[in-house]
């Protein structure tokens, strides 16, 4: 199968260090993200699941020691007390103990490094929706705030042509009506001015929940970016690659694996178990019999063989056997939903993508359209055959459509990186890719 990329046209000339970039923004949230840190944490907690399965192969040694004072009384039957004698025990145990035969173990060990494996994978999960999550605050912001310079620039717009109309009006060229419109959208853009000031202020504050300070202005994407589209063009192939490599996919794999190993190992708790056992130890005894203190020492060691068969416990392995049985199906369930939710993103974002990259082409046609046909409004209401609200609309679809472009622009790249997450393959390199498409020196 050919290899699965996302292409992105990167611009070959360096770039002057004006704004905050996304892999500056994305290098900051690793360091700062609470969710990351903890994402880190987990994996070096899991990395230790493999160290404990392994120990259950592995000899243990154990030391004891005790100190004891007893008493008692000797007498014949229903007769008096022959003796009291007392005394003082104290000694010590060195224990050995290598298993030979515990299956269940074994199995243990088996799951514990499946465990470990799945601690990789969350870990670069977490990364991947890190990555995610950065794009998706960093141009929410970019978005915001070219929104706002776009609502501004319309005000201004709407406020010379508003101007106009009053002179216009004054001088008998143009009638009421004319201010009262140009009026009216003057009042509508300030409404859509305050609301872009408070949703890009909105922004800022997610960004900054993210990477644990103020981002700062932010370079946006250059204005002739030229996105490119998936390679191989196939959807089928996107699809096929995300219902193996997803991640969700591999963790819920790892799952299932490990409670099949489940069963196996409950089921060993039927089978004996066979332990190499030595102990090594002293003890001593102070006693007094009869009034008189005698000392007893004794060294010992022993080295043997232990079995153990289990014969019945109350049902409870055959119960534990049960539960595992029915959280391996639960597993097989969510292992086969986990697919089917890959090739759903796959499709959704390679769709994303491939209508992204036509919506982007068709807006900046667009774009060019509505300018020309502002300036031709713009000329038809000097010689009077347009009326000052011809001109208003066509202010207002001029801002409209670029805002439309930077919304395709920036929810093509945000596609881009959810396909390469859909199939397990996002990284640092498509966050530097996607960084090179942006213009640090358009920042503000």
């Amino acid at each position: 199968m050919k290899k699965l990329v996302c292409l992105l046209a990167v611009p070959f000339f360096s770039l002057p260090a004006f704004g905050a970039d996304l892999l500056q923004v994305y290098r900051d949230a690793q360091d700062n993200d609470p969710g990351f840190s903890a994402a880190r944490s987990l994996l070096d907690a899991g990395r230790e699941k493999t160290v404990q399965g392994r120990a259950g192969l592995l000899p243990s040694l154990s030391l004891s020691g005790n100190t004891m004072w007893n008493e008692s009384e000797i007498s014949s039957h229903n007769g008096p007390v022959l003796m009291k004698p007392s005394y003082n025990t104290n000694g010590y145990q060195l224990t050995l103990s290598q298993p030979l035969f515990r299956w269940q173990n074994w199995i243990g060990y088996d799951q514990s490094k499946l465990q470990g494996a799945q601690a990789e994978a969350s870990y670069v999960q977490a990364r991947q929706d890190l990555i995610l999550r950065v794009a998706q605050a960093y141009f929410d912001v970019v978005y915001a705030q070219q929104n706002l310079l776009a609502v501004r620039a319309n005000k201004q717009a709407i406020a010379q042509q508003l101007e106009l109309a009053k002179k216009s009006f004054e001088v008998g060229t143009a009638t009421i009506t004319d201010t009262h419109e140009a009026q009216a959208q003057f009042d509508l853009a300030t409404a859509k001015e305050i609301a872009a000031e408070s949703d890009f202020e909105i922004r800022q504050r997610s960004l900054a929940a993210i990477i644990g300070k103020e981002a700062g202005p932010l370079a946006p994407p250059r204005k002739e970016t030229q996105l490119v589209a998936p390679e191989p063009a196939d959807i089928a192939e996107w699809v096929k690659a995300a219902e193996q490599g997803s991640l969700s996919v591999q963790l819920q794999q790892l799952g299932a694996d490990i409670a099949a190993r489940e069963i196996d190992k409950q089921r060993a708790g039927h089978y004996p178990t066979v332990d190499l056992v030595a102990n090594k130890g002293y003890a001593k005894s102070l006693s007094t019999v009869g009034g008189s203190p005698s000392a007893l020492d004794s060294d010992f060691s022993n080295l043997g063989l232990q079995l153990n068969i289990p014969l019945y416990q109350g049902g409870l392995t055959s119960s534990r056997q049960r539960e595992a049985s029915a959280n391996f199906n639960a597993a097989k369930s969510n292992l086969e939903a986990a697919r089917r939710n890959a090739a759903l993103a796959a499709r959704q974002n390679y769709l994303g993508v491939a209508n992204g990259l036509a919506q982007v082409k068709a807006l900046r046609a667009a774009t060019v359209s509505s300018q020309s046909a502002l300036e031709s409004n713009k000329l038809g209401y000097e010689v009077g055959v347009r009326i000052n609200i011809d001109v208003l609309n066509a202010e207002n679809q001029v801002y409209a459509t670029r805002r439309d472009l930077a919304k395709a622009t920036i929810d093509t790249l945000m596609s881009q990186l959810k396909l390469k997450a859909a199939v397990g393959t996002l990284g640092e390199s498509d966050i530097e890719q996607v960084n090179a498409l942006l213009d640090p020196s358009a920042a503000e």
